[in-house]
């Protein structure tokens, strides 16, 4: 049976087709893609065009985008969805917009005293409900390895999380997954965090502290380190990396081992 959207995807690879020596220049440019398969580069590839195709680049004054940068911010963007289903994981936004440097972002909240405080943040990162994803040009440059550090990743996990509504750090589990598994992993470690801070607010924790702010940022950056650094995620949490490999339907520790055991750089 002809479909329109299989006619139109096909189109549009035809029309905006990777050069192979660009690609081959954003692999290099992006450890964190070492050790996917054949099979996996080609669909990675394609998924960048499609999302380039689909999403708006808003470049503020003081960002430069070429081809080459757009694919390098757009192979972050998919990787986390190589191996999910055809639900449109992206949805709820159309518009990326680059800031040349961090930004101030006006913060409220409301204390259980019910007084509210309002104050000026600054941050290298957004997403809105509903809105565009925000990213610091410069924290997008300083992602792609394996240093558990990831600003693309960070932020449209967040907008996976908001598929759901509200960002809370749950977002739509696969049929099979348990609700009850998953809030037991992330309530655990969270609460681990949270208590390592409480009896030392400078203490060095495996994972980056901010993920103690609230279960939205823990499940935010999990996600980094689950892609970026997913040994370190493994021994200190191995509940929530065991539930995010369930969700993301990714195993890359098996490919950071692999990668180790092959290549004396990664040691």
């Amino acid at each position: 049976m002809w479909s329109f959207s299989a006619w139109r995807r096909r189109r549009t690879l035809a029309r905006y087709a990777v050069d192979p020596q660009l690609w081959q220049v954003i692999r290099q440019r992006l450890p964190l893609l070492d050790g996917i398969s054949d099979e996996e580069d080609r669909w990675l590839r394609d998924a960048c065009v499609l999302f380039l195709h689909d999403k708006h680049l808003t470049a503020l004054p003081g960002v430069e985008l070429d081809d080459e940068q757009r694919l390098f911010l757009a192979a972050q963007a998919q990787l986390p969805l190589l191996h999910l289903d055809a639900l449109n994981w992206y949805q709820g936004f159309h518009e990326i917009i680059l800031y040349p440097d961090d930004f101030k972002s006006p913060q409220r909240h409301r204390d259980s005293s019910g007084v509210e405080h309002v104050w000026d943040a600054e941050h290298s990162g957004e997403a809105w409900q509903q809105g565009p994803v925000i990213l610091a040009w410069p924290g997008v440059l300083g992602s792609g390895g394996w240093e558990a550090y990831n600003l693309v990743i960070h932020e449209l996990a967040h907008k996976l999380d908001m598929l759901n509504g509200d960002a809370n750090g749950l977002p739509p589990l696969h049929a099979g997954m348990r609700v009850e598994d998953w809030a037991q992993a992330m309530q655990q470690a969270y609460d681990d965090m949270n208590r390592q801070l409480d009896a030392n607010p400078d203490a060095e924790t495996a994972i980056d502290p901010y993920a103690a702010e609230n279960p939205a940022e823990f499940f935010a950056v999990t996600s980094e380190y689950f892609f970026s650094a997913p040994d370190v995620l493994h021994e200190t949490y191995p509940k929530v990396y065991q539930q995010l490999s369930l969700f993301y339907r990714q195993d890359p520790l098996k490919r950071l081992a692999r990668l180790q055991a092959e290549h004396p750089d990664y040691r």
